[in-house]
């Protein structure tokens, strides 16, 4: 049976910068506040690569209770890869009414890019994520272990679909409520149960 855990947590740079936190008081206290939109405790699956590697690890035989760990870089946003700084034509950032400038960052392609230098008709901008090669420090507060079926398929769908549909269990079906398309039922339908036993059935009626 897959762990489903409640937890609290901050992340930040081994030099102490915070840059990430489910807690609105430290993201006030760090100027962080506002870069989501809600702070509440989340609920993850242990060992479904729901959070980074390192803390993944780490959580895997830990009780309730408050933590801190180390994590190195090649488990958290991985080791910086040169191959990933490459020269864009300045031309292709502008098209989208973006004038580039050093320390922007910017979606491109699909993915997120830091502009290091702008220089002629080139910008030399780095693809690596902008914490790799960073060692991080995580303090986690594991709230409860998650028994409750509609509360798992809850965090399945927020992390791994982004959608917060209504769900709730009659007579030990699991019925998801929403505008879902059928073929994306059916993935739902499979992925959840690989976490649950229970018969998934969504608003349409039309059961996995």
């Amino acid at each position: 049976m897959k762990r489903f855990v409640e937890l609290q947590y901050t992340g930040k740079i081994k030099d102490g910068e915070v840059f990430d936190t489910t807690i609105e008081k430290v993201a006030k206290d760090n100027n962080i506040y506002g870069q989501k939109k809600e702070y509440t405790p989340i609920t993850i699956c242990i060992g479904e690569g729901h959070i980074i590697k390192g803390l993944d690890k780490e959580l895997a035989d830990k009780k309730a209770g408050k933590y801190s760990f180390e994590i190195p870089a090649e488990d958290g946003f991985g080791k910086r890869d040169a191959k990933l700084i490459q020269l864009v034509p300045t031309q292709k950032i502008k098209q989208n009414n973006i004038k580039p400038f050093p320390g922007l960052q910017l979606n491109i392609d699909g993915t997120i890019a830091t502009v290091k230098t702008v220089s002629g008709g080139r910008c030399m901008v780095d693809f690596n994520h902008p914490l790799a090669g960073k060692d991080l420090v995580y303090d986690v507060e594991i709230l409860k272990d998650v028994e409750d079926d509609v509360e798992k398929v809850k965090a399945i769908l927020a992390i791994e679909a982004q959608i917060a549909p209504k769900i709730e269990e009659k007579d030990g079906i699991i019925l998801i409520q929403g505008n879902i398309p059928e073929n994306v039922q059916e993935i739902i339908s499979k992925r959840i149960s690989e976490f649950i036993e229970k018969k998934i059935t969504f608003e349409d009626n039309k059961s996995s």
